[in-house]
């Protein structure tokens, strides 16, 4: 395979053109954006002319079949008959998140993958973030880490990306809306069968869409939690406390939606050492995210803080030049299809666990997912 690969775009909505086709362009010598997919005529043709595509489709069963590497798939909804169909095409894939709307879909994705011996990745820019990577390696110095607190405080995303230029089309037909409603509809039965609405509610645009995030963030310096200790989801908030050992993880989220102050941290308290990871709206490009450190002495008022700027460089470009180093060396994706069905399992026993009020072992494990929940 030549080292620039060919790469068809699926969805040209708001992180296509904020984030992914913007450093497409930029790491041209690595990719060619040779097709786009949109259901919206006006999306895909100026995107098209934005960055010179001469092919453009609005089914991507048609873009699958044309004679690309790759295809990154950015549509709403669930990415499973995307991701299935372009395996079985001898394609590569990227697909955001979420990666799919339950374990057994995204368990078709990873089989699929496997048969066709291509690289299945998902899109979890903050794991490729170089602050994040410091993260990592100021948490393994942490002696006795008692407490990890993981906040995010979700603000309006439209004063964080009003200023680019972004191309939208009109109202898309209402059969086709339908149409659309009813394919996630049905997944979500299938995920949580007998769910509750609001459950169905927060598990759809809470957990999936944006929670997902922090689960993976939380795996990749943590591990896989012991159990799952409780969970509450709420209309505006979700909070969730994780058994990591002697020490806990709170997760708590929730929707401020007048001020845009977006707020992501992990902190993470020892005795002799704080350590705080605090992210910037993901909109924002090459915004740098801030490592905070602290320290003191024992018997003594003497205390220090460091605040660190590791990098300008921007995750979801560091995401694509690992994507393209998967794809032409054959190396395993840091965030791949089947490390990411871990985080649908979370979802899944997020929702579970809230239901129940009971707490659930191995939450994270693929198997546990239909799994009946542990009683106290």
């Amino acid at each position: 395979m030549a080292d620039r690969l060919r790469v068809g775009v699926i969805g040209c909505g708001l992180i296509a053109q904020v984030m992914h086709l913007n450093y497409l362009r930029e790491l041209s010598d690595r990719f060619e954006v040779a097709a786009v997919c949109d259901l919206s005529a006006e999306v895909r043709a100026a995107c098209a002319r934005e960055y010179g595509v001469t092919e453009q489709y609005e089914s991507w069963q048609e873009l699958v079949t044309r004679p690309l590497d790759a295809v990154l798939v950015l549509t709403s909804g669930s990415h499973a008959p995307i991701a299935v169909a372009a395996a079985e095409a001898g394609l590569h894939v990227l697909v955001e998140k979420p990666m799919c709307f339950s374990v057994a879909e995204g368990q078709e994705m990873v089989a699929a993958a496997d048969r066709a011996g291509k690289v299945l990745m998902v899109g979890y820019n903050k794991r490729y973030d170089p602050a994040y990577r410091r993260l990592i390696e100021e948490s393994r110095k942490l002696a006795d880490l008692r407490l990890l607190r993981i906040t995010t405080l979700e603000s309006p995303i439209p004063p964080y990306v009003q200023h680019y230029n972004l191309r939208r089309g009109g109202p898309l037909p209402k059969a086709l809306v339908q149409t659309l409603k009813d394919d996630d509809d049905a997944r979500i039965d299938a995920a949580l069968p007998d769910a509750d609405s609001l459950s169905r509610w927060a598990y759809r645009n809470v957990l999936l869409d944006s929670l997902v995030h922090e689960l993976n963030a939380m795996r990749g310096v943590v591990g896989e939690p012991e159990s799952l200790l409780f969970a509450d989801l709420r209309e505006n908030g979700v909070t969730a406390v994780f058994k990591y050992g002697s020490a806990q993880c709170v997760l708590t989220w929730v929707d401020l939606p007048v001020i845009a102050r977006y707020q992501m941290e992990f902190a993470f308290y020892s005795p002799e050492r704080r350590v705080t990871l605090s992210f910037p709206s993901p909109f924002l490009r090459s915004m740098p995210t801030t490592l905070i450190t602290e320290e003191g002495e024992a018997d003594s008022p003497h205390a220090s803080r460091t605040e660190e700027v590791t990098s300008y460089r921007e995750s979801f470009k560091e995401e694509l030049m690992h994507f393209h180093e998967c794809v032409t060396t054959g190396r395993q994706p840091i965030t791949s299809g089947k490390d990411s069905l871990h985080d649908i399992a979370l979802c899944e026993s997020l929702v579970a666990v809230h239901r129940s009020r009971a707490p659930r072992d191995h939450p994270s494990e693929p198997a546990m997912a239909a799994a009946p929940t542990k009683r106290s």
